[in-house]
């Protein structure tokens, strides 16, 4: 008798036993979390399945509206979504309108579930727009605004606009909307016409209280392809944002562009204003940067074409590149209203191996300012296979100290002046002779450390179309740094012609690359 008692003492044992481990098991699993791979999978059967367009619900009274009209929908601040939370992050939605006619589906993210959040009509003030209220009721958002204390404690700034295709654009302390980031682009300046993907659907990890970042997950469709994106948003005077993607491919593309950026150049210093206008410059970005594989730098200057141009520099694992606002004198831009002088550059700066490829800049014709026309973009040597995972890494910079975005042992390109090519006469009066001259100021750190004295020369290449009749270098005293001056004839001007420079003392290279295109001018 004793000894079964012992017996059933020793099985109740083991079981609670038992009992207790099964219970440190649980606690012991990760909680739940959503990630990239969710949205991946969700990008990965999309895939495999046909294209869906996406259908819009908009009645034509929204649809046909103007972008004044479009500007009197506005979110009603108090109803900012997390305003009842201990976070410094807020949250408000853009209605549908013009060309914002499809609806994107918009998700909150908390430790245990996600949730929808669900359309109302009652987050908006529609000002002077007249519409009946049950046309509006079961709509949804067009995107979405980051908002975010990042001027002064306490105040709500936006940071981040999520709105239109894949496009969105950031903003750091002090500074204004200008040149856009995008998902991914497809075929562009392709003879077949360019595709725009879309951001379909966002997933928005709500912060914890002490968080300084915020989490936003995005499903990416498109008739040719699909992706996942994970972009994790730090801001900051420098804002910045890590991207992670996986891109699908449903059929074959002609050309994919990862990490693209949009941009606007109507005139500046290397290409003036062909009318009368007080402002010396009128763009949001005047550059392409770019830092090769091998350590090399290059500049290359924005124009705005008479036709289509498309220009590419092959790499093979680039270090980054982006559209850069060099010059940030307020008397270069000279509006009060824009404030062109505080639009960010934005920098792609590559995480891994990216393998061979080209940096590809687009420019197209503008004739104002409204029309974004400059494009840049990577796009790789090597496709994925339909269906297979092209994943991609790197962070986004936007910022107003592009000095720090080039390296201190080289100098860099701080401005491009383009005029008529003269000569000076005997009685010291220039006279045209036909030809165009660039001038182009080299500085940074490591020039203001050296000699007045230091013998500078230039190493100078030009394309089949021209040739150069000129070319000095001499000490600039006010920036400190050496002024290149080339002056070159053009053999045919239906034809772009093509230049590169750089800085050399000796055989050691001083300075980036100064690469130009002169545009055909018909």
């Amino acid at each position: 008798m004793l000894v079964n008692n012992f017996g059933v003492e020793r099985r109740v044992a083991n079981l609670r036993w038992l009992s207790a481990a099964i219970v440190l098991s649980f606690t012991a699993l990760p909680a739940w979390a959503f990630s990239l791979d969710d949205v991946a999978a969700q990008a990965e059967k999309l895939a495999a399945k046909g294209y869906e367009a996406p259908k819009s619900n908009l009645p034509a009274q929204f649809r046909d509206m103007k972008f004044a009209d479009y500007q009197q929908i506005r979110f009603n601040q108090e109803k900012s979504y997390w305003n009842n939370l201990q976070t410094p992050f807020r949250i408000q939605f853009y209605h549908q309108g013009m060309y914002f006619d499809t609806p994107v589906r918009i998700n909150e993210v908390t430790a245990t579930e996600v949730n929808e959040i669900a359309y109302s009509p009652e987050y908006f003030n529609f000002g002077t727009v007249n519409h009946d209220a049950e046309t509006v009721k079961n709509l949804g958002f067009a995107g979405f605004k980051i908002l975010y204390p990042i001027n002064k404690l306490g105040k709500d700034d936006e940071i981040v606009s999520m709105l239109g295709a894949s496009y969105f654009r950031v903003i750091g302390k002090g500074q204004t909307y200008g040149l856009s980031a995008r998902g991914l682009a497809i075929d562009t300046a392709l003879p077949s016409g360019e595709e725009f993907p879309r951001f379909r659907e966002f997933w928005i990890e709500r912060p914890k209280p002490n968080d300084k970042h915020l989490l936003v997950y995005a499903l990416l469709d498109s008739p040719r392809a699909t992706g996942a994106y994970r972009f994790v948003i730090y801001p900051g005077r420098d804002s910045v944002v890590d991207v992670q993607a996986k891109v699908f491919l449903r059929a074959r593309v002609g050309k994919l562009g990862l990490a693209p950026l949009t941009s606007m150049f109507l005139f500046g210093p290397n290409q003036p204003s062909p009318t009368l206008n007080y402002r010396g410059a009128l763009h949001d970005s005047n550059g392409l940067s770019i830092h090769a594989g091998n350590g090399e730098w290059i500049w290359r200057p924005l124009n705005n074409p008479k036709h289509l141009s498309v220009s590419t520099y092959s790499i093979e694992n680039p270090k980054g590149f982006g559209l850069l606002q060099r010059g940030r004198d307020f008397s270069n831009y000279e509006d009060l209203d824009d404030r062109y002088d505080l639009r960010p550059s934005g920098w792609v700066e590559t995480k891994g191996e990216w393998g061979k490829g080209k940096v590809e800049l687009v420019e197209i014709p503008t004739a104002d300012e409204t029309n974004d026309n400059i494009v840049a973009f990577w796009t790789p040597e090597a496709l994925p296979e339909i269906g297979q995972p092209l994943e991609v890494g790197y962070r986004l910079h936007f910022t107003l100290d592009e000095e720090q975005l080039h390296s201190p042992e080289l100098a860099y390109v701080q401005r491009t002046m383009r005029s008529t090519g003269d000569v000076k006469q005997s009685n010291l009066i220039r006279q045209p002779d036909g030809t165009v001259a660039f001038l182009v100021d080299f500085a940074g750190p490591m020039m203001k450390e050296m000699e007045e004295a230091t013998p500078l020369t230039s190493q100078v290449s030009i394309g089949d179309n021209g040739e150069i009749v000129e070319n000095n270098v001499r000490y600039n005293p006010v920036t400190r740094g050496w002024r290149l001056t080339l002056r070159l004839r053009v053999k045919d001007p239906k034809q772009p012609t093509e230049l590169r420079a750089a800085l050399v003392n000796g055989e050691t290279l001083l300075s980036e690359t100064w690469s130009y295109q002169l545009p055909a001018n018909e």
